[in-house]
């Protein structure tokens, strides 16, 4: 039965529609704050526990090890083993997961009202005390590396990570946060420790929940939950470079279609003019059929059956970056549409119809994200990270609405650069010579 309720929990609340969200901060009378969103027609809740640094607080010589550790979290925590754990969440319904990202390591959390306290005792000693049993430990290792050994296949990854390598030196953007057969082979108990307490620290944690609690509640509860958690972690990684000028890198490999990760220099995420590029972007290459570069390279050239470009905003490094594939005889073709679009919108801007259509997709496109509790939660968590506002939620599409064919050009000049396009190339592309 509380297995029934909790995915009709999850389910209703995934089929609520777009509505207003009304976001309060709470602090814990120990000092931690959160963000809250009180939704109690249901008896759920859904909480999102954010640590700055991630995968990036790899020790040196440790690649990996926040990885590894974070997916290890789940295998048994103060008395309990591995099945032990396992069968104390499945008692009460609860759902944990852990992932490390880059620049964070995240913690999900869903539960019934009934079962709170005790699915949040059993959440905190995964914090605390989590075991790192040998034989778990080996069992997820040998899950890490099946996945290292498999993306070591994958063109789509190889292009990534090379390009990552090239951009990036020696930060730890440059290498995969997944680690390397040999680094994830060499990693200890004693490393997986050192990696747990690296990552989690009160200085650093970002917290947001909803459904059914109330502010007076959660304030207690952070306490409860992470007040035991160190004060204050190590230093966090500077800036990364970008190292790359414009160019082709080709990385040989024996596939029919080749595929390649291009892209320079981007925008940060609080720079008065993000908003405009974010909207220059849509136009560009935003990931639908009706952007500049999905029109030229799939529907008039029938180059791919894909191709788009994205801002990255990371907390170290900022990067405008595209992503085609085509076939090895047609890949350099499609590169030099791609530089012919990047060329046309830096001269020419955009039309007043594609610049509407943009603002009409992205303000009609982001209230169906909050879609659901944990949804939510995971966006309020990502907000407090970037260092948005509470009230962007409520801003956010007047800003969008705010971009005007000025700020285009400006920003189109400013960001837009087809020289200094890099392309790198995994297969074996005919006809396009490696420039650096």
């Amino acid at each position: 039965m509380i297995r029934f309720a909790l995915t009709v929990a999850v389910f209703f609340f995934a089929a609520l529609p777009a509505r207003a969200v009304d976001i309060q901060e709470v602090t814990s009378p120990g000092g931690l704050t959160a963000w809250l969103v009180e939704e109690p027609s249901i008896p759920f809740m859904a909480l999102e526990i954010r640590f700055r640094g991630g995968a990036s607080l790899d020790a040196p010589g440790k690649r990996g090890a926040v990885n590894l550790m974070a997916a290890t979290l789940e295998e048994g925590a103060a008395d309990l083993d591995s099945q032990g754990f396992a069968e104390a969440v499945e008692s009460l319904a609860a759902r944990f997961q852990y992932r490390a990202w880059d620049d964070e390591l995240a913690i999900s959390a869903q539960m019934l009202t009934e079962n709170r306290d005790a699915a949040l005792a059993l959440l905190k000693t995964t914090l605390d005390a989590p075991r790192f049993d040998e034989a778990a430990v080996e069992r997820v290792r040998a899950q890490v590396l099946a996945n290292i050994r498999s993306d070591a296949q994958d063109p789509d990854t190889i292009a990534q990570q090379t390009f990552d390598a090239l951009a990036h030196g020696d930060h730890p953007y440059a290498t995969d946060r997944d680690g390397t057969v040999e680094s994830v082979s060499a990693l200890t108990r004693d490393d997986l420790i050192e990696a747990h307490a690296r990552t989690m620290a009160r200085d650093r944690v970002f917290v947001a929940a909803v459904g059914d609690i109330t502010a007076e509640e959660l304030g207690p509860m952070l306490d409860t939950l992470l007040g035991d958690l160190p004060a204050s972690g190590p230093p966090l990684p500077g800036p990364a470079p970008f190292l790359l000028d414009g160019g082709v890198t080709v990385v040989d490999f024996d596939v029919p279609q080749s595929v390649a990760i291009f892209g320079h220099a981007g925008i940060p995420r609080d720079d008065p003019d993000f908003f405009a590029a974010f909207v220059l972007n849509q136009i560009l290459g935003g990931g639908n059929f009706s952007s500049r570069l999905m029109e030229e390279v799939r529907e008039k050239r029938g180059l791919t059956y894909g191709v788009y470009s994205y801002l990255v905003a990371k907390d170290n490094a900022d990067l405008v970056l595209g992503q085609v594939a085509s076939a090895n005889d047609r890949i350099a073709e499609a590169i030099e549409v791609i530089r012919g679009e990047w060329q046309r919108i830096r001269n020419e801007g955009v039309t007043d119809e594609e610049l509407s259509d943009a603002k009409t997709y992205l303000t009609g496109a982001y209230p169906m994200r909050f879609d659901g509790n944990a949804r939510i939660a995971g966006i309020l968590a990502g907000m407090q990270l970037s260092g948005l506002p509470i009230d962007y939620v409520e801003t956010r599409n007047g800003k969008v609405e705010a971009v005007t064919q000025e700020d285009i050009r400006r920003v189109a000049a400013r960001l837009i650069d087809p020289e200094a396009l890099h392309f790198v190339v995994v297969g074996k592309p005919a006809g396009l010579d490696p420039t650096n």
